[in-house]
């Protein structure tokens, strides 16, 4: 008797059809697949460091992401199957459900994800149900770098070169033009919120989903040509056009970064090359380098810093620090507007973000990892490898660790908001 082949596709921060090796690799070698996502409980816990796991900012741009897949698919003849639970119960239930021989997954790096990763995979073991992963994260592939992991250069520049030098980036993968699905229920998104908006001061207004993320790209790269002049401005603190804003739509793969870099390329060659067109290139590998730390020694990115001993000394003062800092209430105005504008967002500049975490680290001398908790909590666009990895190396015990990596607020201040401009937008 002939038996159809089901696989089921988890889809994590991976939620689009071009350029998705998991799903591409599911179509090839299954007669069916069955799409899923899980809403892990975890999601909606609250840390051991006091915060909430997803404020409502990532949750509502994960909604929208979710429904746009799910219509995607559906126009393809497939489906999105919602779990909600306990990841190794759900996806457990879920391949008995369908008899499920396979299961295709993103590759995990961090180590909370891979701990959840290993736990599905050793349950469906029960069912002799394979669990294959694939890399969707990175521009470069593990494959493809001129070592192993193992022997990641401890500095980005050494990484940067080397790769530079010797790896191809790899070409987008095309959207499938029929995806094979037996018969799924419709997607039930109650349990995210919808009606969340930001502060109308906002850089920008966030959608989240594959066709808002190559909206933002066109009207980037085309409507404006502000890719042109990325390195000039990319350190701006107001407005849209400052920098990409990419990093969101990046963060759950509603593009990927390959496509990011072939469309570099094809502006490259109707406008033309220049230090700012290298310059996003430049901060995709910057992306991947925290990606392949993070695989290289994940639970490094997790380690107390020493000289941050404030919470041991007085537990008061600790809170009552924090909070300000969270708050936006610590009297360092241009520390209060970028605080200000992460609690009423859910964004805020990169150089905000160095700013912050260095006051954090070094001025309150706090334990740093509450900073990336807290930010974890409300950034739309967190993702593990480059929150947990830019905090611990301003911590100074990231890859390449050094201690008192140093802001000089006022300095930073008076050259990246000269007028005060972005400090009276927020603080008024």
């Amino acid at each position: 008797m002939d038996t159809k082949k089901i696989a089921l596709v988890w889809f994590k921060t991976n939620l689009r059809l071009r350029d998705n090796e998991c799903l591409v690799r599911a179509i090839a070698e299954n007669d069916f697949i069955v799409p899923f996502y899980c809403l892990d409980d975890l999601l909606f816990a609250t840390t051991s460091f006091g915060f909430k796991k997803t404020e409502d900012f990532r949750l509502k741009f994960l909604r929208e992401s979710l429904r746009q897949l799910e219509n995607e698919l559906r126009n393809l003849g497939s489906g999105l199957v919602l779990l909600n639970g306990n990841p190794e119960q759900e996806i457990f239930k879920l391949a008995e459900d369908y008899d499920a021989h396979r299961i295709y997954a993103e590759k995990e790096r961090a180590p909370e994800e891979l701990n959840t990763q290993q736990k599905v995979a050793a349950e469906l073991l029960k069912l002799n149900c394979t669990f294959l992963t694939s890399e969707c994260r990175n521009l470069l592939d593990t494959a493809d770098l001129p070592f192993p992991i193992t022997n990641l250069p401890e500095v980005f520049t050494e990484f940067r070169k080397r790769t530079e030098r010797t790896v191809a980036i790899r070409p987008v993968l095309p959207i499938p033009v029929f995806i094979a699905s037996p018969g799924l229920p419709p997607i039930n998104l109650a349990l995210l919120p919808d009606q969340v908006i930001a502060d109308p001061r906002a850089v920008l207004q966030y959608q989240g989903g594959m066709l808002a993320a190559h909206d933002r790209l066109r009207h980037y790269f085309y409507d404006t040509q502000a890719l042109s002049s990325y390195k000039v401005t990319r350190n701006g603190m107001v407005g849209e056009k400052y920098s990409s804003k990419f990093s969101a739509w990046l963060a759950l793969g509603c593009i990927s970064a390959r496509e990011i870099y072939h469309a570099i390329k094809a502006y490259e060659t109707n406008h033309g090359a220049n230090e700012s067109t290298y310059w996003l290139f430049f901060e995709l590998l910057w992306r991947d380098y925290f990606g392949f730390c993070m695989e290289k020694n994940g639970s490094q990115y997790f380690l107390r810093a020493g000289n941050q001993q404030l919470k041991a000394v007085d537990p008061n003062k600790f809170n009552s620090a924090l909070n300000k800092w969270v708050n936006g209430q610590t009297g360092v105005k241009f520390i209060d507007a970028n605080m200000i504008e992460l609690k009423l967002t859910g964004f805020m500049s990169n150089r905000g973000r160095q700013n912050v975490a260095s006051y954090f680290c070094n001025d309150l001398k706090l334990d740093w990892r509450y900073g990336a908790a807290y930010f974890e909590q409300q950034l739309i666009d967190y993702d593990v490898c480059n929150n947990w990895g830019n905090w611990a190396y301003l911590a100074g015990v990231g890859h390449g660790p050094k201690a008192n990596r140093y802001f000089n607020i006022a300095k930073q201040a008076a050259t990246y908001d000269p007028n005060n401009l972005f400090q009276n937008l927020w603080l008024t």
